[in-house]
């Protein structure tokens, strides 16, 4: 098994995938917030489903 980091994979969406799903964890934590719904993560081989009370500092920041 490869032991690079995946940042310096050779494939260019392979390279780019942490940052896109990073994206998407943040755009699930504010849907998630708008509406109301749990947000389920696993930690530590957990499940835990956080309520949007509990993610409160992943929601959207209101522009000034």
């Amino acid at each position: 098994m490869n032991k690079r980091p995946i940042e310096e994979s050779n494939d260019r969406d392979l390279r780019l995938s942490r940052a896109a799903l990073q994206r998407a964890a943040q755009r699930a934590r504010e849907l998630a917030a708008a509406t109301g719904t749990a947000v389920v993560i696993s930690r530590n081989g957990v499940i835990e489903h956080l309520t949007p009370k509990a993610t409160k500092d992943h929601t959207p920041q209101s522009s000034s």
